[in-house]
């Protein structure tokens, strides 16, 4: 037997009438570009998250993008986030001219420790990206009460988190803005690329707007330089469906990381891995399955011979990456990061796998330390 990763077939097959009847339906109207089916989706959303608005754009990359470019970021202006994410988080504050300065990270929880915020800003720091990472809030209270002394902004990197809460407010709903990723692997995945901003301030709002179409609020008339950054009615039309299933499919995965925890806990293999920790007052939606492993690297080898599937998210920290020398961070200086770049493994917990498949998985990690 084996165990994908992620099956996205398995959740397609339950609602497929449901999709290939929203898809014709956008190709029966030939209407591809925003519209009703954008607007409604969005409107949606924002429910959903509790929120006032949200904005409908082409990527969660281009969600980051477009809430830095609101600040009006200038060369030599500076973002705090992290090295350990996806490249984006720190590729467009580079794409803006201005410069990512990297904080460290929390090893239980791999997202940014509020601790190492205050010595990184200075007078330049313009905003701060923290990242939901793997379905986890950071811890927004201890962020924004720095953010909030210096009078820096706090853009939420939220793209692996929707539907994820702290203190029962939703990821996404704290900061500056919420940025959100609809890539098929995502808990609420499209049939493509797609992404989506969150705000509760109706002047931001209206110029995320306009800055999606090319700084544009009427035909041809342009306020602002901005950006083709649209959410496809297509990818809306999906999305409307799959929006009603998403609280099923999180607790789905919730039970499942409770089944490995369990499982990992009873193969006595706590000695050689350490399980995915959810801070007390989260709501952690588990859009990672994240272990740390010993022998992590000879571990993997393994599972890929007996068709195991996993990923190492993320083995190169951003502040090691070669496109970003020239910022003169070296080996050793984010040591966090460092380490659990050697040691994360990632493993499958999409709502469909089976129980079956998750003892596969245990049994097949228990053999390997067993025989190593």
């Amino acid at each position: 037997m084996k165990v994908p990763l992620l099956d996205l077939k398995a959740q397609f097959k339950e609602i497929r009438a449901d999709v290939l009847s929203a898809i014709e339906g956008v190709c029966d109207d030939q209407s591809f570009i925003l519209g009703e089916r954008v607007s409604t989706f969005e409107k949606q959303v924002a429910t959903f998250l509790g929120c006032r608005y949200a904005v409908g754009v082409a990527s969660g990359s281009d969600a980051l993008l477009l809430s830095l470019m609101t600040l009006n970021l200038q060369p030599g202006d500076e973002v705090i986030t992290v090295p350990f994410t996806f490249f984006s988080t720190a590729g467009v504050v580079s794409r803006l001219g201005a410069t990512p300065v990297f904080v460290d990270i929390q090893a239980d929880t791999f997202n940014l420790d509020p601790e190492q915020i205050e010595k990184n800003i200075t007078s330049r720091t313009k905003a701060i990206i923290p990242v939901h990472l793997f379905g986890q809030c950071a811890d927004m209270g201890k962020i924004l009460e720095v953010a909030n002394r210096h009078g820096v902004k706090v853009i939420e990197d939220a793209c692996q988190a929707i539907g994820a809460e702290q203190q029962g407010q939703k990821a996404g709903t704290m900061g500056y803005t919420g940025c959100f990723s609809f890539f098929p692997s995502k808990n609420l995945g499209g049939v493509g690329d797609g992404g989506l901003i969150s705000t509760n301030d109706e002047t931001l709002k209206d110029l995320l707007l306009a800055l999606r179409v090319h700084g544009s609020r009427s035909d041809y008339h342009h306020d602002h330089i901005g950006m083709n950054s649209r959410l496809d009615a297509l990818e809306a039309a999906v999305l409307q469906v799959k929006l009603p299933h998403l609280n099923t499919w999180n607790t789905k995965r919730q039970q499942n990381a409770a089944t490995y925890d369990r499982l990992f806990a009873d193969a006595g293999l706590l000695n050689r891995i350490t399980l995915p920790h959810t801070v007390p007052g989260n709501v952690h939606i588990f859009n990672q399955y994240t272990i740390r492993a010993q022998n992590r690297d000879q571990l993997m080898s393994y599972l890929q011979e007996h068709g195991i599937g996993h990923k190492v998210y993320y083995p190169v920290p951003l502040h090691l990456q070669e496109c970003y020398q020239p910022l003169g961070y070296q080996k050793g200086d984010l040591p966090v990061s460092e380490r659990m770049a050697t040691e994360v493994l990632s493993l499958p917990v999409y709502p469909e796998l089976p129980e079956s498949q998750m003892e596969l998985v245990v049994s097949t990690i228990k053999d390997f330390y067993a025989n190593h």
